[in-house]
């Protein structure tokens, strides 16, 4: 890998840079966080964040920032993502994702062109709720504390941008969908709406996170490969987000 931009002028830089990791399905994002910590705890005390929450049911790339990046981190917020899912068209549920609570409606099972027709319709500049377990917050509290409590709030819409949505496959009642968005996308969102304009409900089996602007899959680290003890030498430097 590429050394990390040595920001302190000395011998002996403290570590800054980025760091792709390839979370796994289970760990929160803070957790992933918490793990490069650890690992860079012969440094002293140095300042790591990440860029962009994944879910705990969520898989890919979570990019983490380490010392002077993150100042930067709103940049890699900001920045376009990749995501591929699998769509289950046989139920809503209260969290979008398979975790939650099931609601199913009777309905004709779709066919490929009518899954297409929908997709057409959801691309660019669209209006998305935010699914009520989430991070979104609601009168300065988290939504999913609110839900988690028995009461879901209402979520604000608000616009987001959907620059690509294809079916991939679709074998009943899994259809797989390639996303290409922008800051603030919901896929679970996605997932109930097409269920929505479909009929028979929709909901994330699963959910990965193949690219965030310049860190793609093939140059992230999965979570549990990451060396014990983390230093410069592992980072990637400040100056990739320019090359995006």
């Amino acid at each position: 890998m590429r050394r990390g931009d040595n920001q302190s002028g000395t011998s002996a830089p403290r570590p800054s840079g980025f760091l792709a990791v390839d979370k796994p399905e289970g760990p929160s994002s803070m957790a992933a966080v918490a793990a490069v910590r650890r690992r860079l705890r012969s440094h002293g005390k140095v300042r790591v964040g990440h860029g962009g929450t994944l879910d705990p049911l969520a898989t890919g790339v979570l990019v983490v920032g380490v010392g002077a990046a993150t100042r930067l981190l709103e940049r890699v917020v900001g920045a376009a993502k990749r995501y591929e899912t699998g769509v289950d068209l046989t139920a809503f549920t209260t969290t979008d994702d398979r975790e939650g609570e099931r609601r199913e409606i009777r309905a004709e099972r779709p066919s490929i062109e009518r899954i297409r027709a929908a997709l057409d319709a959801m691309q660019g500049e669209v209006i998305q709720v935010p699914p009520a377990f989430s991070a979104v917050k609601i009168g300065g509290r988290r939504a999913y504390r609110l839900a988690r409590q028995g009461a879901p709030p209402e979520m604000p819409p608000r616009v987001v941008r959907i620059d690509r949505i294809e079916s991939a496959r679709y074998e009943w009642p899994i259809v797989e969908l390639a996303i290409d968005c922008g800051k603030g996308t919901y896929i679970r969102s996605i997932a109930r709406d097409l269920g929505v304009a479909l009929g028979p409900g929709g909901h994330c089996a699963w959910l990965r996170r193949t690219a965030v602007g310049p860190f793609d899959q093939r140059t992230s680290t999965p979570l549990d490969a990451l060396p014990e003890v983390l230093g410069p030498e592992h980072l990637l430097p400040l100056s990739i987000l320019d090359e995006s």
